[in-house]
């Protein structure tokens, strides 16, 4: 099972670009992962991939553990970010090839599958129509009366659990708020909350309350301690399942998590077992979120085990394509201290076609995976036909 060859590829989808890595042995197994990153650094983590390759190209890829300690030793001045997700895309592609050579689930090199069905929340529900509604052909909510029918259709679907970020139809300019990643007009890079940002979102998940399932709002990097307490505060009366936010301060997230009555959900973009460490023992959330992409599966396993020490239920991060879906659920499979996954329902109209197998799921639950490897392979005519240029 030598390495001969890592190539990068990169699919823009809408509001974001997929990124994936395809590996290939001598014995003409192929492994996919996928490494998305959609706020800038995309070809960052290409360079990354290209750096290491020489590293890894060679190599026996059934020794995946021995791969990666060889690439975390050489590049640990540099550990997080671009260079943790470069690793993490490597990692799962090996693990790939490696269910593939045994004709085997991922899963069952992990122990096998604890469940056969994994619960799912509806990701970007609702906002991706305030922002991407033309790239993925539906209906665009541009009113409060938009967003009302698109409740009321949610409500009579078969999803049980949703997901949304602000959104802000009050002022005639419908979009999503985000200053934290800078695509709002107003708001950063101070990040404070103001009365029009607290009607925006009391507009925005009063809507909500129509919807008969359990509600989660995800708050991003949008606001500092201060305004997460405010918001957090203003929303207890509408009995979220539970408030996601983005902080790296542990404590500033403790202390959120003592004065709002929500659960709170956070995590999504720390790496590796050092990073969550001070969240774990500051139980500075109810729920982790990790980002099994960016961290590798193996890395999130230790970070899960970790959260059940704790006494904490994990959720993997996932708004990315359905190769990305399959790697989750393989992992939801055989983790004890499961929440729920991750899905984006609303998405460009091809996205179907870029797979060989679709996520099975109904009720609003996934059944996992049951082929080789991740269960699922990359159409590489229709990859062809979506990436962007080459550099």
């Amino acid at each position: 099972m030598v390495i001969k060859d890592i190539q990068v590829y990169h699919v823009p989808a809408g509001w974001r670009t997929w990124t994936f890595v395809r590996m290939e042995t001598m014995g003409g197994i192929v492994g996919w992962s996928e490494v998305t990153d959609s706020h800038g650094s995309h070809h960052g983590i290409e360079g990354v991939i290209r750096d290491l390759a020489p590293l890894v190209i060679g190599e026996n890829a059934l020794n995946s553990e021995k791969i990666y300690w060889l690439l975390y030793s050489r590049t640990r001045q540099s550990h997080g970010s671009v260079v943790t997700k470069a690793i993490g895309g490597i990692e799962n592609a090996l693990l790939d090839i490696k269910g593939k050579f045994f004709n085997v689930p991922v899963y069952q090199l992990f122990g096998g599958a604890l469940r056969d069905r994994i619960p799912l929340y509806w990701w970007h529900c609702g906002t991706t129509r305030v922002r991407a509604a033309e790239v993925c052909g539906v209906k665009p909510i541009k009113s409060f009366s938009d967003l009302l029918n698109f409740v009321y259709t949610v409500d009579d679907s078969d999803w049980l659990v949703v997901k949304t970020n602000i959104g802000a139809i009050l002022d005639g300019d419908p979009h999503v708020y985000m200053p934290g990643f800078a695509k709002a007009v107003d708001g950063w890079p101070e990040l404070n909350v103001d009365s029009l940002v607290f009607g925006d979102i009391e507009n925005w998940i009063d809507a909500f309350r129509r919807f008969n399932g359990e509600t989660i709002l995800d708050l991003n990097y949008n606001f500092k301690t201060e305004g997460y307490v405010k918001v957090g505060k203003m929303l207890e009366e509408y009995n979220l399942l539970w408030l996601e936010l983005d902080t790296y301060d542990p404590k500033a997230c403790r202390y959120i998590r003592d004065k709002v009555n929500i659960p709170i959900c956070t995590g999504e973009n720390l790496y590796g077992l050092c990073q969550y460490r001070p969240f774990f023992e500051n139980y500075s959330m109810d729920i982790c979120s990790i980002d099994i992409l960016w961290n590798g599966f193996v890395r999130s396993r230790e970070i899960a085990t970790v959260a059940n020490l704790y006494e904490m239920n994990v959720t993997p991060h996932n708004y990315y394509s359905h190769l990305a879906t399959f790697i989750a659920a393989n992992w939801c499979a055989c983790t004890p201290n499961l929440r729920m996954m991750e899905y984006d329902v609303d998405d460009v109209p091809w996205r179907d076609t870029l797979v060989t197998r679709l996520p099975a799921i109904a009720n609003g639950e996934m059944h996992i995976p049951t082929g080789a490897g991740w269960g699922v392979d990359i159409d590489e005519e229709v990859l062809r036909e979506h990436s962007a240029p080459r550099l």
